[in-house]
């Protein structure tokens, strides 16, 4: 693995932002609040909406306001966040903010191939029983099926897909189109992230407001290392467990995600996050 620096920018997410916020500022001229909450739902970087499979907002909610509502553990961000705490920064570039997020972007073009995964994080809010948390970001981030992470694994140090940032909506749900990654040499199956109190804020690791991991289950990995692309993740997940994880071996029930779906026809992880 080395590091590397990208100095290719374009005119950032500031301006994305700006943007955004002067769009929504005309529409909800015309159309008022509930046009501006319409303006604010995720979509993929070219405007179509998300094609990830939907769930119930009416269960999220009612899951919100029963039971704990004690704050995700904090994990580290690990060697190759991409968010300028170590290396290069992402999240200052044009085109971050993206459902879909397979695919390069900017002067890169490589698509990361592999079983389809949708991922779903519901953010909440523990200073407020756990309910939803709106206008919060979330960056995204994992490595591909050969267990090399973009920007920074020499294969793909020229490509920086397997990242990108979305806003909570109003359920406080982000959702992600992605691929299942590679279980690597002395870690479990997993996800990265990060919780920003905003789009805008979403620019440099500074702003963060919370950092974990999803844990992705056993019969899931499993099922998914037997089929084409994965043949090395399957000796590296014999060698490893959730209690031997570095990460996880102190408890992992609040990071583990719950995965639907089939091999066959995509899979996805959901997971509520209290932050």
């Amino acid at each position: 693995m080395h590091h590397h620096h990208d100095d290719i920018f374009d005119r950032g997410l500031q301006f994305d932002v700006s943007t955004l916020l002067e769009r929504r500022r005309i529409l909800g001229l015309f159309a008022g609040a509930g046009l501006a909450t319409l303006v604010g739902c995720s979509s993929d970087s070219t405007g179509a909406p998300s094609t990830a499979a939907s769930t119930s907002t009416g269960s999220e909610s009612a899951a919100a306001t029963s039971g704990s509502c004690a704050e995700i553990p904090e994990e580290t961000a690990g060697p190759y966040p991409g968010d300028g705490s170590n290396g290069p920064n992402i999240l200052s570039q044009s085109g971050i903010v993206r459902s879909d997020i397979r695919a390069s972007f900017g002067s890169a073009s490589g698509t990361a191939q592999g079983v389809p995964l949708t991922i779903d994080l519901t953010i909440q809010d523990t200073s407020a029983n756990c309910s939803a948390l709106s206008g919060a970001a979330v960056y995204l981030w994992h490595c591909d099926r050969d267990g090399n992470y973009s920007m920074y694994s020499e294969a793909v140090t020229n490509e920086n897909y397997l990242r990108g940032v979305q806003e909570t909506d109003s359920s406080g749900k982000v959702t992600f189109t992605s691929i299942f990654p590679a279980c690597y040499p002395g870690r479990w199956p997993h996800l990265h992230f990060e919780v920003y109190p905003s789009l805008a804020k979403a620019t440099t690791a500074d702003n963060k407001i919370a950092t974990s991991q999803v844990a992705l289950p056993k019969d899931t990995c499993e099922a998914v290392y037997a089929s084409e692309g994965y043949s090395e993740s399957v000796r590296t997940l014999s060698e490893v467990s959730l209690e031997s994880d570095n990460i996880f071996s102190d408890g992992h029930t609040s990071q583990l995600g719950t995965v639907t779906g089939s091999v066959s026809s995509g899979l996805t992880v959901t997971l509520s996050v209290p932050v």
